[in-house]
């Protein structure tokens, strides 16, 4: 058995690309630096060594993911790992290895970038991919499917009428 998992967070390397294939898939390319602490031998002192991490997303989420990620953006991406190679029309051989993104969290504050000073106004939505017949998102996320009726809220019963229910 193999598992093909990744979870990584960092920021935004640059803006995101959105483009469209022929048959009309959206396709939206960015890149995040997460970094590797590493001792510096000749120093003898930790370091941080970023790492570029391409990552891909596809179909309807595309476009309005699109309008929510900038450049220096702190995202969390979970996804899984695609190894691509071809051949440059001088005769190179290429390879890279991506995230093709399953969901992505917004870990910046709206209207700033980086992760900014201060703390977190209101939640970033989360998109997620999901069939429409899973159950409905969290408040603040984005799942393509209808949203249900706020449920009224209901006070939990008194301590004591558990009291009994527990066997030891």
């Amino acid at each position: 058995m193999s598992i093909n998992r990744v979870n990584i967070s960092g920021n935004l390397t640059r803006d995101p690309e959105l483009r469209m294939t022929g048959g009309g898939t959206q396709i939206l390319s960015f890149g995040v630096a997460v970094n590797d602490r590493r001792r510096n031998p000749q120093t003898n002192e930790w370091e941080d060594v970023p790492n570029f991490v391409d990552c891909v997303v596809f179909g309807a989420r595309a476009e309005p993911l699109s309008r929510f990620l900038s450049k220096g953006q702190k995202v969390a991406v979970e996804g899984k790992l695609r190894y691509s190679s071809w051949e440059t029309k001088d005769g190179q051989r290429r390879s890279k290895l991506e995230v093709i993104v399953d969901e992505i969290d917004f870990m910046s504050p709206r209207g700033q970038q980086g992760g900014g000073a201060g703390g977190y106004q209101q939640p970033a939505p989360s998109f997620q991919q999901g069939p429409s017949y899973a159950a409905p998102a969290p408040q603040g996320s984005y799942a393509p499917q209808a949203q249900a009726a706020p449920q009224p809220v209901q006070t939990p019963p008194s301590a004591d009428v558990y009291d009994e229910d527990i066997p030891f």
